[in-house]
């Protein structure tokens, strides 16, 4: 099955998205990338979905193409059944390598269990893997900012200490949305500095991006940047 699905893949492949591609998520190894645009890849994903052998592919890790690893998160995000998903997505998120495998993963299923799915996030959250992390980072913001929220989410989020910077680099993209969806709630964080000092600018930078927030609350944002250099003393 690996041979047939590898197959169907370099059948898909277009070099001058792989070439497009390469350039954005460079911590990749030259080589790995077949070049499937992300339209053909759900489509085959909606397909191999549906077969009684995909298990085989799921459980051969770790995939040797990025192409797979986005036909594998894809597959995932498909499933109707929130165990059978939690359970293949447990089995994944140790070998997801990538920033963007990691954001395209989201299981439509979640939308439904979001309470049996906090469980998990807690566990993820706290794991030494960063893809793991930042995929926990990523469905807080998704399913725990509107009608779902708590203030004890944000305070999850703000406790993450890492040198990884696609880890901190969500929990700024968190934190940006968290203040167009719950400013209030959420300010006090960015007036106490309560973030590590480069997310927290990173975090006050994305929200002077966004059209959600008001001059006003930008006009503040902006006051509530801090001194790396003198943070760093």
């Amino acid at each position: 099955m690996i041979d047939e699905i590898q197959k169907e893949l370099f059948a898909l492949q277009d070099t001058a998205y792989r070439d497009f591609q390469a350039k954005l998520i460079p911590n990749l190894e030259n080589g790995s990338m077949i070049g499937v645009r992300t339209p053909a890849l759900r489509k085959l994903a909606k397909q191999m979905a549906r077969r009684e052998d995909i298990g085989v592919f799921l459980e051969t890790l770790p995939h040797t193409y990025f192409d797979e690893n986005q036909l594998h998160a894809f597959i995932i995000s498909e499933r109707k059944d929130f165990a059978q998903c939690v359970a293949e997505l447990s089995a994944f998120l140790p070998f997801m390598d990538n920033w963007a495998t990691c954001d395209q993963l989201s299981p439509k299923v979640f939308k439904k269990h979001r309470r049996e799915l906090l469980p998990y996030i807690g566990e993820w959250i706290t794991s030494d893997r960063t893809y793991t992390v930042r995929f926990a980072v990523g469905m807080l913001m998704e399913h725990f900012l509107d009608e779902d929220f708590d203030p004890a989410y944000p305070e999850m989020v703000s406790k993450i200490r890492s040198d990884a910077y696609y880890i901190n680099m969500m929990i700024a993209w968190y934190f940006a949305t968290a203040l167009a969806k719950q400013y209030e709630t959420v300010l006090p964080y960015m007036e106490e500095a309560r973030l590590a000092p480069w997310t927290h600018n990173k975090a006050i930078q994305k929200s002077l991006e966004s059209n959600r927030i008001t001059p006003q609350q930008k006009a503040y944002l902006r006051s509530l940047k801090v001194s790396l250099k003198e943070k760093l003393k």
